[in-house]
C-alpha cells in the first residue's frame, strides 16, 4: 500500500500454505514480520481466517454498546489503569470514546460486561465478541511465533503469562471541515497491539520524526499489528514501538475494536540473552509490567513523552531513543 512518494508501508498476507511452521514460505514471513517490526513498528496483515461475516456482526454489535445509557456506561470499572470506560474528555479527545473488557479471550468476562451493559445480558453479543478476541489473541500469537523464529529463539523466550485486553472504540465526527485529534500521539505499553477499524480510516503513523502517514487504504481483512513498549524492550530495542495517533475528520462516526496483550501481574519483562552482545548491549533493566503500567498511569503531570516513558522508567544509562 503506498501512502508516500516515498514510503511504502508493510502489507503481509498470510496465506495458509505458508503458515506452517518451518517451511520456505513460513521463515519468509518471519523475516518480513521481523524486518517490518524493526523499521515501523507495525505492518498491514492481511488475514482472512477472522470471516467478513463475524467482522460486519461485531461493529453491528459496537452500535448497539455505544447507544446504552450513561449510567450503564459507567460501571465498566476496572483498578487496573486504561480497562474501564472512558467518555469524551479533554484530557483524550472530545471526539473519543471508549469501552475495556479484560480477560477477553474468558467467555465468562465477555458475559460479565454484557450483564451490566444490557439487562438480558445479550447472548449474541457475547458469541460474537468471543468469537472475534479469541482469533484476535490466535493471531497475536502467530506473529509473536514469527518474531521469534526469525530471531532463531525458543518459544519460551516470550513469557506468554498474559490476558487479552479489548478496547472497543467510537469516535465522532469534528466540526464540518475540521480535521482534529481523536487520540493524541502515542506508544502503547503492553507487549503488542491487534488493530481492526470499520469502513472509516483515521490511524497515522510516524515514520520518522514529525511525518505521519496516515493508513486509509486497508484491505476489508486486514488488522494492523503494533508493536508496544514492552515487546520493544523484551527485544532490546530491536523492535520498534511506533508512535501512533488518530485524527478525524468527515461527517461519519468511526468504530474499530483493538486487542492488547497485557502481561499478567508479577510477569518480568527480560530480553532474552541472545539478543544481547557486543554490537547489542543491554538496554533496559528487567522489570515488573504492572510496575511500568503504574508509572504511567500514576502521575500526568510527569509530562513525559509517550515513547519516552519506557527509557523514563527502565533504560540503562544512557537512555536510549526510539
Amino acid at each position: 500500500m503506498a501512502v508516500d512518494a516515498e514510503i511504502v508501508f508493510p502489507v503481509i498476507e498470510f496465506h495458509s500454505s505458508d503458515l506452517e511452521r518451518g517451511t520456505e514460505g513460513w521463515n519468509r514471513l518471519c523475516k518480513r514480520v521481523r524486518e517490518a517490526c524493526e523499521t515501523f513498528g507495525c505492518f498491514e496483515v492481511v488475514y482472512e481466517n477472522i470471516s467478513k461475516n463475524i467482522r460486519e456482526d461485531v461493529f453491528g454489535l459496537l452500535k448497539e454498546l455505544f447507544d446504552v445509557p450513561v449510567e450503564r456506561k459507567q460501571k465498566n470499572t476496572s483498578p487496573i489503569p486504561f480497562h474501564g470506560w472512558v467518555g469524551p474528555c479533554k484530557e483524550i479527545s472530545l471526539l473519543y470514546e471508549g469501552f475495556g473488557l479484560g480477560d477477553a479471550s474468558n467467555y465468562d468476562s465477555i458475559k460479565s460486561f454484557a450483564q451490566v451493559m444490557w439487562p438480558d445480558g445479550h447472548p449474541h453479543f457475547c458469541d460474537i465478541i468471543h468469537a472475534m478476541t479469541t482469533q484476535m489473541e490466535e493471531l497475536n500469537k502467530l506473529i509473536w511465533l514469527m518474531i521469534i523464529d526469525s530471531y532463531g529463539l525458543g518459544e519460551k523466550s516470550l513469557n506468554k503469562n498474559y490476558k487479552t485486553l479489548v478496547r472497543m472504540m467510537k469516535y465522532t465526527p469534528p466540526q464540518p471541515g475540521e480535521y482534529e485529534s481523536g487520540l493524541f500521539a502515542h506508544t502503547d505499553k503492553p507487549l503488542s497491539t491487534l488493530i481492526c477499524e470499520y469502513q472509516i480510516p483515521g490511524l497515522e503513523i510516524e515514520v520518522n520524526d514529525g511525518q505521519w502517514i496516515k493508513l486509509s487504504n486497508l484491505s476489508p481483512s486486514s488488522f494492523v499489528f503494533v508493536v508496544g513498549d514492552t515487546l520493544k524492550a523484551w527485544s532490546n530495542g530491536r523492535l520498534k514501538a511506533v508512535t501512533h495517533r488518530v485524527m478525524m475528520n468527515g461527517d461519519k462516526d468511526r468504530y474499530s475494536i483493538s486487542a492488547f496483550a497485557i502481561p499478567n501481574e508479577i510477569t518480568i519483562i527480560k530480553a532474552p540473552k541472545e539478543l544481547i552482545d557486543e554490537q547489542h548491549p543491554q538496554l533496559y533493566n528487567d522489570f515488573d509490567f504492572m510496575d511500568y503500567l503504574l508509572f504511567v498511569s500514576s502521575d500526568p503531570k510527569k509530562r513525559i513523552n509517550s515513547g519516552q516513558q519506557i527509557d523514563a522508567f527502565a533504560a540503562l544509562s544512557p537512555p536510549v531513543s526510539n
